[in-house]
């Protein structure tokens, strides 16, 4: 477990605008309640609150991956009316101590919806 810090910061902060991704024409999740997570140099993560998300429109993957400054993550595929957007949202289901903010939440890829949108 690698801890975040000045050579690799993490930030999560409330996000106060609404976020909403869509896949297929149907919202997948929608949440004025989501965490922006900023990580070193890398575009912005929303995650999404589970209890905000279309859960009967995902289906879990055998995918995982593990990060050092996170944990272990799971992946999703998202199924719409007949499209199947693959390993398009990952959960860290017990992530480490200083990111413990995005347990319960999921986030998503957007190249693997087809729009993710802030709105006030």
């Amino acid at each position: 477990m690698k801890v975040p810090g000045p050579d690799h910061p993490i930030t999560i902060e409330p996000e106060p605008r609404r976020v909403r991704v869509v896949v297929a024409g149907v919202a997948v999740a929608e949440s004025r309640n989501a965490l922006r997570l900023q990580e070193a140099q890398y575009p912005p993560v929303f995650y999404v609150p589970r209890s905000d998300i279309r859960a009967d429109r995902f289906v879990a993957s055998s995918r995982t991956t593990h990060c050092p400054y996170k944990g272990d993550a799971h992946y999703f595929d998202l199924v719409v009316d007949g499209t199947r957007r693959p390993d398009a949202v990952w959960s860290y289901g017990d992530p480490y101590p200083a990111v413990a903010a995005i347990r319960d939440h999921v986030a998503f890829y957007p190249d693997r919806v087809d729009a993710i949108t802030l709105e006030d």
